[in-house]
């Protein structure tokens, strides 16, 4: 007559669990980095004003490509400040009828949070979530190279545990 599968008992020696992540694997100095999110991300275009162009510019810029917030470059190619529609909202609600010819300059933010390539993703969430904003300029040398969101984060993210979920089923699987 067959043996019926007996699960390990307590404390049995080959009892060997593996585990796909632990403290140390998500606070590890491997962890994902921005630029690696950066090189996964559909959209490569960086979409930005000037501090000259006007609100009504730059609306027609968020609208046109669905986006949520514009790094403002200087002239030289350096982060002014971001613009976001936020920003946009709190003016029209303060400016009626008057808001969309002002100047980015006037209505930007100018104390912005930036990250470079290098920072890892965790700690660029940690910021956004604890700053409560949801875009965050990448720069470089003082140039915006790309832009973060909480949804990009968020995405990739999804995607490396459902990579992760995959694995786990193959191996127990096959």
């Amino acid at each position: 007559m067959p043996t019926s599968f007996q699960a390990p008992k307590r404390k049995s020696a080959d009892d060997k669990r593996t585990v796909s992540q632990s403290i140390e694997s998500n606070t590890s100095k491997d962890t994902t980095t921005v630029a690696t999110l950066l090189k996964a991300k559909e959209a490569r275009t960086i979409y930005h004003v000037t501090p000259e162009n006007t609100i009504s510019d730059a609306v027609a810029i968020l609208s046109e490509h669905k986006i949520g917030a514009l790094p403002v470059v200087a002239g030289d190619g350096s982060l002014a400040g971001i613009l976001s529609e936020r920003d946009i909202v709190r003016k029209l609600a303060q400016t009626p009828g008057q808001t969309l010819p002002q100047s980015v300059e006037e209505n930007m933010t100018r104390h912005v949070e930036t990250c470079t390539a290098d920072d890892q993703l965790v700690s660029v969430l940690r910021r956004m979530t604890d700053g409560k904003f949801r875009h965050m300029p990448v720069v470089s040398d003082g140039k915006v190279t790309g832009m973060v969101t909480i949804g990009d984060v968020v995405q990739f993210r999804l995607r490396e545990l459902e990579h992760e979920a995959l694995q786990l089923k193959q191996m127990i699987v096959g």
